[in-house]
């Protein structure tokens, strides 16, 4: 089903319209024809504009919501049209005037662009839809538009919607591909001045004419078929129709005793291109016997076209011969008279024998010569024959081997067609996988034009549907880096992947990440650009060493002894008056890798922790303070107030008060030691 539609001034989403009703119409017939539609326009821009199938809200208003899901893709800022509609619609730039039309269409919609042409285009304009619509094909006009005079073109079926049938009737029309002409028909306006030269020409044509008709002889000009093709004054007294089926040939129109004659001549005229005649042939009519004179002039429009033959018929009258018994004549004048008309007859005999003669000679030489043209004609086609027999087997060898490609085709279409299928799931499933990942991604190709991106990636680019394709360096990101394109650009070259933390103008931070784009066979074909936000890790982060800043704060403050132990009771980390009270030198601290709690570093020895009861040389190893320690529990997660008289071999006798706390975290449990002196 082929169908052609022109600009509609009006609608200029009638092939959308076409291709959305026949679909609705045919999806749930058995038969679906192939759909074709054609969409023209004199204008590049509405070609362009046509082919995107974008609609603003306010133009699909009208729609149907079922309509606008099954036929409509919403996008930013209005709703395009799918691609099942716009592969139905094919669009091109034609100029309908002087542009070679169409053929074959089975409906040609030109509405509302007749009534912008004037008369001479629109009788140039509708053959050529005539000629483009098949035998019984459809036209649509606009309200306000009709066929004018060429109603035997078309034939109206529907006079409120202005639908016309062609009519398949009509013969073939010439069709004027160029500038516009003068109608056929319309006279050349002549000069006031020579009215007065014109009508003394008139009157000299209308003089040579009854010339023509009262004295020249009748006659007819024949074809080379020997057709009349035109009668010379009245030609009755030697031409009748011949009965049964009706022919303008001239020797069935000839009267019977001028036929042989007439051949004869014509005859002569052919063979030797000069005029012939033949003369004293007698023809009887209502008036007596008549001597009859034909000739026959051979005339020549060019040197390559076959002769046409001018043949004149002039008679004269012969008196009937006067009976003997009303005349007083002597015998002897009755004896003379009828010698005169005996030898009248053999004379008259005597050439007819001899035109007979002649007759036959050309009878003879026009067979001989047929023979000839019989036995080469055999002879070629013999050849021809032979060729066509060539030909055939070649056909036939070519019949196999197109049939041997058609399969091959077949295979491969099928082939194609599941891997079609196959390449429509992998990006239906493509597109929702991109459409759910709350992640802005950006694919570019090599030369950095935008290949796809994510929905979420879209506001940090600025990006629409329709930046498809376009250079990156035509938008205007948000993100507060001035080199992307270099970097992006390096990455391609160097196969290097990149990552830094970026902000966007809003102040949130992202995890840029640039890595090259690889296809399937290994080859590098652009770049990826991943964006992951961090923002909340980045605040996290922050609170967490404001807290830990805060922590020090107070640790440092704390005037008492403070020793933190983990659940093996290994030193841990310790604060400055720990180390003062008790002289911890700086190589013990660095053999037990003790955390300072100033730096929050540990110390650079090689050695691992040891237990508090290993400090000084064993001195912290009380029994009591041991068997305190070991005895905490969750069912016994601190000591208060224990008092403890040791004498300690750098600081003496000490007398203190021990505090201890378990401290849980999640990868194991911390005690918290506190002395005090007393």
């Amino acid at each position: 089903m082929r169908l052609f539609k022109t600009r509609d001034n009006k609608n200029v989403r009638l092939p959308v319209s076409f291709a959305i009703s026949l679909l609705e119409v045919l999806a749930n017939q058995p038969y679906r024809p192939v759909i074709q539609i054609f969409a023209t326009d004199v204008s590049e821009i509405a070609i362009d504009k046509a082919r995107l199938g974008i609609y603003l809200p306010s133009q699909v208003a009208e729609v149907s919501p079922k309509r606008l899901q099954r036929f409509f893709t919403p996008i930013e800022g209005g709703y395009q049209i799918n691609k099942t509609v716009r592969e139905l619609c094919i669009f091109a730039r034609q100029n309908l005037i002087s542009d070679p039309p169409f053929f074959q269409m089975d409906l040609i919609s030109c509405r509302n662009v007749l009534i912008y042409f004037g008369p001479l285009l629109q009788k140039k304009v509708l053959p050529m839809l005539h000629y483009g619509l098949k035998s019984i094909g459809f036209l649509m006009l606009g309200s306000s538009e009709t066929v004018g005079e060429f109603s035997s073109l078309f034939y109206l079926l529907d006079r409120k919607h202005k639908v016309y049938v062609k009519q398949p009737s009509f013969p073939l029309t010439s069709l004027d591909l160029g500038s516009t002409a003068p109608v056929e028909g319309t006279a050349p306006l002549l000069p006031a001045r020579s009215n007065t030269r014109l009508k003394e020409v008139n009157l000299a044509q209308a003089a040579d004419q009854v010339i023509l008709n009262q004295y020249a002889p009748v006659g007819v000009v024949v074809n080379a078929q020997l057709e009349i093709i035109q009668f010379r004054g009245q030609t009755g007294a030697y031409l009748e129709p011949s009965p049964g089926q009706a022919s303008l040939n001239v020797l069935s129109m000839v009267k019977e005793e001028l036929r042989l004659e007439l051949r004869t001549a014509i005859y002569q005229a052919r063979q030797e291109g000069k005029a012939a005649s033949q003369e004293e042939i007698s023809l009887m009519s209502g008036e007596g016997q008549r001597q009859v004179r034909i000739d026959v002039v051979p005339i020549k429009l060019n040197p390559t076209s076959d002769p046409y033959f001018l043949i004149l018929f002039e008679g004269v009258s012969v008196p009937l011969a006067i009976r003997p018994d009303t005349q007083s004549v002597s015998s002897e004048q009755s004896t003379q008279r009828q010698k005169s008309q005996e030898q009248t007859e053999i004379l008259r005999l005597e050439q007819e024998l001899t035109t007979t003669r002649a007759y036959l000679r050309s009878i003879i030489e026009e067979q001989q010569a047929m023979n000839e043209d019989l036995r080469a004609a055999n002879e070629e086609i013999l050849s021809s024959n032979e060729e066509l027999q060539s030909t055939n087997e070649e056909l036939q060898t070519a019949k196999e081997e197109i049939q041997a490609t058609n399969e091959e085709l077949s295979t491969i279409n099928d082939e194609l067609y599941r891997r079609n299928v196959e390449t429509m799931s992998v990006s239906n499933d493509f597109q929702n996988l991109l459409g759910s990942i709350n992640i802005p991604i950006l694919m570019l190709e090599g030369d950095l034009r935008i290949r796809r991106f994510t929905p979420t990636a879209a506001p940090l680019f600025n990006l629409i549907p329709t930046d498809i394709g376009r250079p990156l360096s035509d938008i205007k990101h948000n993100l507060t880096i001035t080199d992307l394109e270099a970097q992006i650009r390096d990455v391609i070259n160097t196969l290097h992947l990149k990552t830094q933390e970026v902000q966007d103008q809003a102040g949130h931070w992202y995890d840029l990440r640039i890595r090259p784009y690889r296809t399937l066979d290994n080859r590098i074909d652009g770049a990826v650009v991943v964006l992951v936000e961090i923002d909340a890790l980045n605040r996290n982060t922050a609170q967490l060493l404001e807290v830990r800043d805060y922590a020090e704060t107070i640790v440092q403050t704390v005037q008492e002894s403070l020793v933190v132990l983990d659940t093996n009771l290994r030193v841990v980390m310790a604060n400055q008056r720990f180390y003062e009270t008790f002289q911890i030198s700086q190589e013990e601290r660095e053999r037990c890798r003790i955390l300072d709690l100033e730096t929050f570093q540990l110390s650079p020895g090689e050695a691992e922790q040891c237990q508090i009861f290993d400090l000084g040389n064993g001195q912290w190893n009380i029994p009591s303070l041991r068997s305190r320690l070991e005895a905490l529990s969750p069912d016994n997660p601190q000591i208060e107030n224990f008092q403890i008289n040791h004498e300690f071999e750098q600081v003496g006798q000490k007398t203190m008060g021990f505090n201890a706390r378990r401290v849980c975290r999640a990868n194991g449990t911390i005690q918290d030691l506190r002395d005090r002196p007393l």
